[in-house]
């Protein structure tokens, strides 16, 4: 599996899934044009952009180039790359018919052209250095803070949520993945230890 440092916004679920199965990334969602309404998520878009960069990767038709200009000038700080799909017409097999513009989105596209449009880009992949296992926030760290299988645990999600400027409905596993590429273990627990 590829490694790519930077944390990649793509349009929808299904894009995601399709990246999450030949990269290892933190993976963004824009909900479509939902991102015009989630502050929460814009945010935390804008913050991966200051601290290890974002990659824009939108479909090639003319909704996912409005939001790819949105967010482009949304973002103020950090750095913002840009990767294309090649326009390739067709219908994505989950489809019935295609889209408006016949073009297929990221989640239609071969696993081998993406990687192409990756490194047309000019965004460096490398090997995955593996995580030490005792580096990592894991499941178990999430309990042990009160985060996760306790009666208020969601509530306590939130608020910490709130707090790292992070959107409300992340479910626990995104926000298991989100603190620990913004997190050391140790830095968490001290942070948790705190409250």
């Amino acid at each position: 599996m590829i490694h790519i440092k930077q944390a990649i916004v793509v349009e929808g679920k299904y894009d995601k899934v399709k990246l999450s199965s030949i990269l290892d990334a933190v993976i963004l969602v824009t909900n479509g044009f939902q991102i015009y309404k989630n502050p929460e998520q814009l945010e935390l878009i804008r913050y991966y952009a200051r601290t290890t960069g974002v990659i824009l990767l939108t479909d090639a038709d003319r909704a996912g180039f409005q939001i790819r200009n949105y967010l482009k000038g949304a973002i103020q700080e950090g750095r913002v790359y840009h990767v294309y799909t090649p326009d390739i017409y067709g219908k994505e097999r989950r489809k019935e018919k295609p889209s408006a513009e016949g073009k297929l989105g990221v989640e239609g596209i071969r696993k081998d052209l993406l990687l192409a449009a990756f490194e047309k880009a000019g965004v460096l992949t490398e090997e995955k250095a593996l995580k030490l296992p005792e580096e990592q926030i894991t499941a178990y760290d999430l309990y042990e803070a009160g985060l996760s299988g306790s009666a208020d645990s969601s509530e306590r999600r939130r608020a910490l949520q709130k707090k790292l400027s992070l959107p409300e409905r992340m479910s626990t596993a995104s926000l298991l993945e989100v603190l620990n590429t913004m997190y050391t273990k140790k830095t968490f627990l001290e942070m948790m230890a705190e409250e």
